[in-house]
């Protein structure tokens, strides 16, 4: 793509386009809307950004593949809409949202993930985001929900749709959810940094805690999920992670 550079920093990598892009009269705009990509995998990033430069009202102002070169470009690159995964490099997409979400003008965010809708597209949501593209979806129906979002409309799978409605239409206990839908949205990141084999204190250290909240993490899901040991939680965070990606 004319005008597009790339640079690494330590293990992070920027990569950006020009500063203003150029008018072309396209889309809503009146010029390309700028994406921003947040991926941990370098393969995703570039179908990903192969497959938005292909639609002349689009193009990629830059990537990250961690929360804080995100936040970097953000700041330095204004882009219109962020395509955030779940899980980054040493942090938690779901947090990133709220972090941008509590800045003056955020840009619009969505989420492409791999990770089980039912669980993720509800908090995705509250956290701020304007809704939830599985990575398995053709590409036409990922740039249909990048479109959704930038037009500030809520994007959801018609199977999304359809729980959100009875969501609102019946109570909770007449709903049948995922087990792990009970862990907050940090007990939900500890649980499958545990189901990747990451022990407590590397789980401290890549969320900025002390080792006994972790602990503490630890023993709510294990109590929230009917865990008796930590064999048991470890057993049912691999499984969960295996299924999950």
């Amino acid at each position: 793509m004319a005008g597009t550079g790339a640079a690494r920093t330590g293990d992070r990598l920027v990569e950006g386009c020009l500063e203003e892009p150029l008018m072309t009269g396209k889309g809503q705009l009146g010029r390309p809307a700028r994406i921003l990509i947040v991926e941990d995998h370098p393969v995703m990033r570039l179908g990903l950004r192969n497959l938005i430069s292909d639609e002349s009202d689009l193009e990629v102002c830059g990537e990250a593949a961690d929360a804080a070169t995100a936040l970097e470009l953000v700041e330095g690159r204004a882009p219109d809409l962020m395509l955030i995964d779940v899980s980054l490099r040493g942090s938690s997409g779901l947090e990133l949202i709220k972090q941008v979400a509590a800045r003056p003008s955020p840009p619009k965010m969505l989420v492409i993930s791999m990770h089980d809708e039912m669980l993720f597209a509800e908090r995705a949501l509250r956290a701020g985001a304007l809704g939830y593209v599985n990575k398995e979806e053709a590409p036409d129906t990922v740039i249909e929900a990048i479109r959704h979002a930038l037009a500030g409309k809520v994007y959801l799978s018609d199977r999304m749709t359809d729980r959100v409605l009875q969501l609102l239409a019946r109570s909770d206990h007449e709903l049948e959810r995922p087990a792990e839908s009970s862990l907050s949205d940090r007990e939900l990141e500890v649980f499958g940094h545990i189901g990747r084999g990451t022990g407590t204190r590397e789980i401290a250290e890549r969320l900025g805690l002390s080792v006994k909240t972790i602990e503490t993490y630890r023993e709510n899901i294990k109590r929230k999920l009917g865990l008796e040991s930590n064999t048991e939680l470890i057993r049912r965070a691999v499984q969960w992670v295996l299924q999950d990606e």
